[in-house]
């Protein structure tokens, strides 16, 4: 079994970082006991910084959106949380999921999946919930084996999602790289995590989804699969 799929707490390389993890999710606990989210958003940084966002403020806060992101988190440490205690005393209609990048030393295969068991144990947990994949963005500043291998994550997600009518992927890559394969500053001001422009170039698609997961949830038009219907 890959490590990807072994939910464990993040290594202490700080001397702090364990206790403010585990601080930090505490926290995310009382807050699924105080809240009631429609949205629940769950990943990394690139998720805990959504919150930071104009598109968060604009568009995610209005919808009854909770924020479960931590930077610098894995998949396995994502399943440790929801294992323990974030998938209880709520009940969101949708959940959106971004990790893996920080995968480091796991192959393509192994990240996705880990991506799985992620997906899985929410399906389990949430079964109301439509489940939302997010791509892992590409990284770096010129081409290198990281971005290559987040693509490569992406490409298995996209055959694993076929067929469920649960569980979408939604590519947030939406032109992160330039004709000379450089990634801009103006998007991701580390070559790694989103600037303001950033977050709403790669957080449209998911607003436009989710607008319209909504409003068919709630009734307000049909579902496209009954179009045309006899």
């Amino acid at each position: 079994m890959p490590r990807s799929t072994e939910a464990t707490q993040p290594e202490d390389l700080k001397g702090d970082g364990l206790e403010r993890w585990l601080a930090m999710h505490r926290r995310f606990l009382q807050e699924a006991r105080d809240a009631e989210p429609e949205i629940l958003w769950i990943g990394d940084s690139i998720i805990q910084r959504l919150t930071q966002s104009k598109i968060w403020e604009k568009s995610f806060c209005a919808m009854h959106s909770l924020n479960f992101g931590v930077g610098g988190d894995r998949t396995e440490h994502v399943l440790w949380r929801l294992e323990n205690g974030e998938l209880e005393n709520i009940s969101p209609k949708i959940i959106v999921v971004l990790v893996g990048t920080n995968n480091h030393g796991d192959t393509p295969e192994d990240i996705a999946q880990g991506l799985k068991s992620i997906t899985t144990l929410i399906r389990d947990r949430q079964p109301q919930a439509f489940v939302i994949l997010l791509s892992l963005l590409p990284r770096g500043h010129t081409p290198n084996p990281l971005r290559e291998r987040n693509k490569e994550v992406n490409n298995i997600l996209e055959e694993y999602v076929k067929g469920n009518s649960k569980v979408q992927l939604v590519n947030i890559d939406t032109g992160f790289i330039q004709a000379d394969e450089t990634i801009s500053h103006h998007d991701m001001y580390d070559y790694l995590h989103l600037t303001q422009k950033g977050y709403t170039k790669a957080f449209e698609p998911v607003n436009e989804l989710l607008t319209q997961l909504l409003q068919e949830m709630e009734g307000e038009i049909e579902r496209p699969e009954t179009e045309g219907a006899d």
